[in-house]
């Protein structure tokens, strides 16, 4: 985990020597899969995250990292879905498009567009989500809720389950944000 921070660290190093940078290790995704049949819901809470008041961000995630109520249910997940071993991170860069809209310098809650490439299961698509940044005492975090259809990012589901699955997953992103410590 130290190195994706070092590897988010050089990233943003090259665009802006003096922009104040946050980051977290200790971000977390949940995603929950509704459907009539069952309810498959995960959580991650080993999110890895940068952003700069600029409002270039990035995340990154181990598959592996997701938990569910089942084992079983971690195991296929792992093995015949998301391929962790083949594919063992999920990443996301991209930036808020609306940064001005922020004062960093203000308690509130702001609402943000954020837009970047999101990659799961070695597929990229263009993302393009609501989001609000919070700050409260001088603590920032971020929360995103959104949607990933599976077929998307070719995660096929066996047709002997499909009507457990959801094409659409819906997925919470919540990060608590601290002073990149250099």
């Amino acid at each position: 985990m130290k190195s994706t921070i070092f590897s988010f660290a050089l990233l943003f190093s090259f665009t802006a020597q003096a922009q104040e940078i946050f980051s977290t290790k200790t971000g977390q995704i949940l995603f929950f899969s509704d459907n009539p049949i069952e309810k498959i819901e995960a959580t991650n809470s080993e999110v890895s995250s940068l952003l700069k008041k600029d409002g270039e961000m990035a995340f990154n995630v181990l598959i592996k990292g997701f938990k569910f109520e089942r084992a079983l249910m971690q195991e296929h997940f792992n093995e015949n879905y998301l391929e962790s071993d083949k594919f063992p991170k999920a990443s996301f860069k991209g930036k808020i498009t609306n940064p001005e809209a922020i004062n960093w310098d203000k308690d509130g809650e702001y609402n943000v567009k954020v837009v970047g490439d999101l990659t799961i299961h070695g597929e990229t698509q263009k993302a393009n989500h609501d989001a609000i940044i919070s700050i409260k005492g001088g603590k920032i975090s971020g929360k995103s809720k959104f949607k990933v259809k599976c077929a998307d990012y070719k995660i096929k589901i066996p047709s002997v389950v499909k009507d457990k699955i959801a094409e659409n997953i819906d997925v919470t992103v919540e990060c608590n944000y601290e002073p990149l410590k250099k």
